[in-house]
């Protein structure tokens, strides 16, 4: 990977391209379409709302002459960054719910991305203020009150500021 880019690790490789065509004074169309490809999907790419393949990044690279496989691994780094945000983010603080909440089941091994309409209901039944404030922050204020819509529960939402 070529010096310049190594401050872009974990940087969407579609931002770091984008900066690289307004550096060199290219238009983002004119260049799709020198390359074959949609400039609707160039477009997705440069924006960061789609990733970019490895077929695609070596024509970019070919076109723009950046060394073999360097949008790739901006691509991998990428990733990595995503899947450990992932991982770090897929269970709510434990601390502050009591176990008694889920007295049923081991709360260590609560799939709490797939469970989750199953915990929400629990916590905004049984849990106090505090319980019901980690969920929302965890899950997020839609994503509870979607649910809690759902069901047709008329249970209050704690106040958020």
């Amino acid at each position: 990977m070529e010096k310049q880019f190594e401050k872009y690790k974990g940087i969407h490789p579609g931002i770091v391209l984008d900066r690289e065509l307004k550096k060199r004074s290219l238009k983002q169309r004119p260049f799709a379409l020198s390359i074959a490809e949609h400039p609707q999907t160039f477009n997705a790419i440069t924006k960061g709302r789609r990733n970019l393949n490895t077929a695609l990044a070596l024509k970019i690279e070919k076109e723009l002459q950046l060394e073999e496989g360097t949008l790739v691994f901006l691509q991998a780094y990428y990733d990595i960054k995503e899947e450990k945000n992932k991982q770090e983010n897929s269970a709510p603080d434990l601390s502050l719910l009591r176990q008694s909440l889920f007295w049923d089941t081991e709360i260590n091994r609560i799939d709490w991305l797939r469970q989750y309409v199953a915990v929400i209901e629990r916590v905004f039944e049984r849990g106090n203020n505090k319980e019901k404030e980690e969920i929302t922050n965890f899950y997020g204020v839609e994503k509870v009150q979607s649910v809690l819509m759902a069901k047709d529960k008329k249970l209050p939402l704690i106040n958020l500021k």
